[in-house]
């Protein structure tokens, strides 16, 4: 099953993308034999003065064809790191081609795109800056990989 980002805004060089960067490495080195991945990210830019409507339309255009949606959002699902592991599991099992995170700009995600997502999930309950979430995801992206495939990266 294929994973894709779509996220409002670019992640610049610097040390968020150092750390995204040796995430999907990791979750596509490990993910390979799971049938997952690779996993790649979709940046859409943030139109001045659109607001989440405009966002709304572009990153809906990212989304791959006949993929399933997650959201990333304050309002969605906590879940412990093995849950989202047997989530990612199920949809691959359940014969899922394509998974798609949506991560929205500064003022979240537009409820029309959020109306068409299979499911929401959250980070937590603080929020986070967009360009952290992409980090914090795909960790969590690899440690599900790391979980799935018996690692001991991930410890009780």
């Amino acid at each position: 099953m294929r994973v894709q980002i779509s996220a409002v805004g670019r992640l610049r060089a610097g040390p968020e993308r150092t750390l995204f960067d040796d995430y999907q490495t990791r979750f596509d080195r490990s993910g390979r034999a799971l049938g997952l991945g690779p996993l790649n990210m979709a940046e859409v830019d943030a139109k001045k003065g659109g607001g989440m409507t405009a966002e709304a339309v572009l990153l809906e255009r990212s989304i791959p064809k006949g993929a399933r949606i997650c959201t990333l959002d304050e309002r969605g699902k906590i879940l412990t790191s093995p849950d989202f592991a047997n989530k990612i599991a199920d949809l691959r099992d359940g014969g899922a081609q394509d998974l798609c995170f949506i991560i929205g700009g500064a003022d979240g995600i537009d409820p029309s795109l959020r109306a068409k997502a299979d499911f929401s999930i959250s980070l937590g309950k603080m929020v986070w800056p967009h360009m952290l979430a992409r980090v914090m995801l795909s960790e969590q992206l690899y440690r599900a990989a790391s979980i799935l495939a018996g690692s001991p990266y991930h410890r009780v």
